[in-house]
């Protein structure tokens, strides 16, 4: 029999290659982007508009919906009761789409008073209209995005990693298609397009997990089935939670847009260069760990739980670490080699390396979240996390109102500020939860813990002194020399150091390099 770590390190092996993939196109559409209209006001009035229906589907359909569903759905597998399970299944999806239909209706009528109220107020007329539009165009996708991301939880619950893991990437695909074959044409209107017809594809290539699985569709909202009930009271909290970290992302545009032209896409470009890491780890290692979570919360195993989870922030802390270090020692000469080309210049390159540096200080508190979080989620518990939420997203809005002036003072551009605040809240809500699971669980190894994030500091302290140097010998030689080879150096010290002090859990990390047997892993 598989141990449960071993089991989470094989998932997350095969879901870390796809949402590789992924990011991988996520990059090149960000190139892609950044080549055909730079970081100018069109741009921002995409970046503004696309936050509504990303924050329809997360609020409703996203991760609130997929932490509530999969522990349910998961207790009735395992009591083999799986014509409930699909029961259960189908009566979310029907009342996911009505919600979002009908959400997605109201804010189309709404979205000429909100973009100049509330989304964009800093905006000219001429580029409130067109967040408008867009705005429009794309709330479709959230409908969609609803019940992909209801079969993506189906997959995971069944220990099926691999079509879930690959939608995303061909939702990227399909955004590099409609901006490079409708763009020329339609500007960011043809992104627009690209966009929905991913969503739509993101679902579809998921569909046939469902066959295999034998899912069977009732046509019912099952008001009245406990299960139903299960996960409405259990995503209540966090809907609330995931609505109070989208206002502060609105808060975020809002008063990006009132700081000049680029503002908005910079803080959008640099967030998602700090995600690419994050996705590819923690995002990876969660999303396997998870429905492992669930299970061993489920048969009452807290002490396999205790350990399961303190391996797994283990492992995304000593990946995350010399990431950090890296983004901020390579911000400006990756940003250079990545996107200044076409209508990205210098100065728009620069507007982002410092939006990243500062986002960058925080993603070890994203990636710590991704699997903290989960555990609450496993445990039925929703409120513990909402609760935290709030208070640092609280603390994150007066930061953002605040750190943009003293950055300005400190010969900082404003909206390196908002990604400033955003880091510091992040770190400080990690703490938190991180103390209090550790009171649930009954420990997390805490020595164990302290000790590999000395070994993990140090190694990525000198990696970061290292590119120091590096930067410093080769001066203004070519941009592809100094960013993609600091990041081949970087790697390289990294790990070297990290053996060298026997970082067990890069070790173990190594071991996952072997052959994967692919056909078992998504099985698995």
């Amino acid at each position: 029999m598989i141990s449960p770590n071993r089991q989470i390190a094989r998932s997350a092996a095969l879901v870390m290659v796809f949402f590789v993939l992924s990011r991988v196109l996520g990059l090149a559409r960000q190139m892609v982007v950044g080549a055909m209209f730079g970081a100018g006001a069109e741009l921002d009035a995409f970046w503004a508009a696309n936050r509504v229906p990303d924050a329809i589907f997360l609020i409703v359909a996203g991760g609130a919906l997929g932490s509530a569903f999969i522990p349910a759905f998961a207790e009735r597998l395992a009591r083999e009761n799986r014509a409930g399970a699909w029961r259960l299944a189908s009566a979310v999806v029907n009342l996911a789409l009505l919600l979002l239909t009908v959400l997605a209706a109201l804010t189309a009528l709404c979205a000429p008073a909100l973009v100049s109220a509330f989304i964009a107020p800093g905006f000219d007329p001429a580029q409130q209209a067109l967040t408008t539009d867009l705005l429009r165009l794309m709330l479709v996708s959230p409908v969609i995005f609803g019940v992909s991301g209801i079969v993506m939880g189906v997959l995971n619950a069944h220990q099926h990693f691999l079509l879930p893991a690959l939608a995303p990437s061909i939702y990227n695909l399909s955004i590099i298609g409609g901006a490079v074959l409708l763009g020329p044409w339609m500007g960011v209107r043809g992104m627009a397009l690209g966009a929905v017809a991913g969503a739509a594809l993101h679902l579809l290539v998921q569909t046939p997990g469902l066959f295999r699985y034998g899912a069977r569709y009732v046509p019912a909202l099952g008001l009245n089935d406990p299960g139903v009930r299960e996960v409405g009271r259990l995503m209540a909290p966090r809907v609330l939670g995931t609505a109070i970290v989208e206002l502060n992302f609105f808060v975020n545009n809002s008063l990006a847009s009132a700081m000049g032209e680029g503002a908005v896409s910079a803080i959008n470009y640099a967030w998602l260069l700090m995600l690419l890491p994050q996705g590819v780890f923690a995002q990876a290692v969660g999303t396997a760990a998870f429905p492992t979570f669930a299970a061993q919360a489920a048969r009452g195993e807290r002490d396999e739980m205790r350990r399961t989870l303190a391996a797994t922030l283990r492992t995304v802390f000593v990946l995350c670490l010399p990431a950090t270090v890296g983004l901020i020692a390579l911000g400006r000469p990756l940003v250079t080699l990545l996107f200044q080309r076409g209508a990205f210049d210098a100065d728009a390159a620069g507007a982002v390396a410092w939006a990243l540096a500062f986002y960058a200080l925080g993603l070890v508190g994203h990636a710590g979240l991704e699997i903290v979080a989960r555990a609450f989620y496993a445990l039925h518990d929703t409120f513990t996390p909402v609760w935290v939420g709030g208070l640092t997203m609280a603390l994150n809005v007066g930061l953002s109102l605040t750190l943009p002036s003293l950055c300005l003072q400190m010969g900082c551009p404003p909206h390196a500020g908002l990604a400033l605040a955003n880091s510091v809240a992040t770190l400080l809500e990690l703490v938190a939860l991180v103390l209090l699971i550790r009171r649930r669980v009954g420990g997390l190894q805490g020595r164990r813990m302290l000790v590999s994030l000395a070994k993990s500091g140090v190694a990525s302290l000198a990696m970061g002194a290292g590119l120091w140097v590096w930067q410093a010998a080769l001066g203004e030689v070519n941009v592809f020399v100094v960013g993609g080879g600091g990041v081949i150096l970087g790697v390289l010290v990294y790990v070297l150091l990290a053996f060298l002090l026997r970082l067990d859990e890069l070790r173990a990390i190594a071991r996952l390099a072997r052959p994967l047997r692919w056909k078992r892993d998504a099985r698995a």
